[in-house]
């Protein structure tokens, strides 16, 4: 008998483009994944690795031109959201997947008060409801994140409002319509330690009461071993290693997650150093043969800078994009 939560979105081979001036750059490049009820999946890597471009494509937010999905599929409730309207992904967007930005204070509107933007959010996809009905909603959602007077607070502006106080009202518009997904693009970026210990908290106690399934977008492993089950590595936008969160940070199979389990500060020895990662992250569509970290990374050998590295599985669960799997994958099948 099977356990498994059931699949609820599966995203295969999507490759999304941007046309610029100096040609085609493959932000997303192939990447293929899924995501289950319920589930709390980090999906991290540093600056341009693809993942906030992995997230506006799933939400149909590409701005176009110049961007542009160019093949695979994101399937979600027996379609295929690549092949839909505008007009079909507006019923979607925000009803069934819900999106957190990284930036309140530039997600809100500032000359609107916290209760009319809730109000609009509502309405938008409760035709039925009335002014009143909305506004209940709306209380009741700031309560649910926590958010304290929420009755007072619906008069105000946002700019009246801590950034943690408007990070848990994007919250609340977000979830304002039960959606089955949300996704959280950095949602603790810009707010100190103790708000984001906060934000996370709230994010999985939401998860577990309201069995919402959450995408988490981070570029800090510390993020993702305190509220993901499940992670995502993401490098020149492609998908260099998967697996449980455990299993990851114990034994990390592709020397990209092994330079960012290691630049991690440990409070518990003292180093004069921070380790950091030699070299910066590639231009998308830069690299046109070979592995796309072979020239960051102290494991290359020769085959690294003439072939692009497949997906090897390790175990059944745990993947990696790394030469140095191969083997691994070989004694498993043997």
């Amino acid at each position: 008998m099977n356990n498994e939560p059931n699949e609820l979105l599966r995203v295969h081979n999507l490759e999304t483009t941007f046309f610029t001036d100096d040609g085609a750059v493959p932000a997303v490049d192939g990447i293929s994944f899924t995501l289950r009820e319920r589930e709390i999946l980090g999906i991290v890597g540093e600056s341009g690795s693809g993942k906030s471009v992995t997230s506006l494509s799933i939400m149909g937010l590409i701005p176009s031109p110049p961007g542009k999905i160019t093949n695979g599929e994101i399937q979600f409730g027996g379609r295929d959201l690549t092949k839909l309207k505008e007009k079909e992904m507006r019923k979607i967007r925000g009803n069934d997947i819900a999106m957190i930005f990284q930036e309140p204070m530039t997600s809100l509107n500032p000359l609107f008060t916290i209760g009319k933007q809730l109000n609009e959010a509502i309405l938008l996809h409760n035709k039925g409801w009335s002014k009143k009905q909305a506004t209940a909603r709306a209380i009741e959602m700031m309560k649910l994140v926590g958010l304290p007077r929420a009755e007072q607070l619906i008069k105000e502006y946002p700019h009246q409002l801590s950034g943690g106080m408007r990070q848990r009202v994007m919250i609340a518009m977000a979830l304002v319509c039960d959606p089955q997904i949300l996704i959280a693009d950095e949602p603790t970026t810009a707010l100190d330690v103790t708000i984001q210990a906060q934000i996370l908290a709230l994010m999985r106690d939401l998860n577990e009461r309201l069995n919402t399934a959450v995408m988490l977008i981070t570029h800090d492993l510390g993020v993702v071993a305190e509220t993901c089950e499940r992670v995502i590595v993401m490098y020149g936008g492609q998908i260099v290693e998967e697996g449980p969160v455990k299993e990851i940070f114990e034994s990390p199979q592709h020397p990209y997650t092994r330079g960012l389990i290691q630049s991690v500060p440990d409070m518990r020895y003292k180093k004069e150093r921070l380790y950091s990662i030699p070299g910066n992250v590639p231009k998308p569509g830069s690299i046109k043969k070979g592995c796309r970290f072979a020239a960051r990374c102290e494991y290359a050998f020769e085959r690294c800078l003439n072939e692009n590295p497949q997906i090897y599985h390790t175990n059944d669960h745990h993947i990696s994009r790394c030469f140095l799997a191969e083997e691994k994958e070989v004694a498993l099948n043997d």
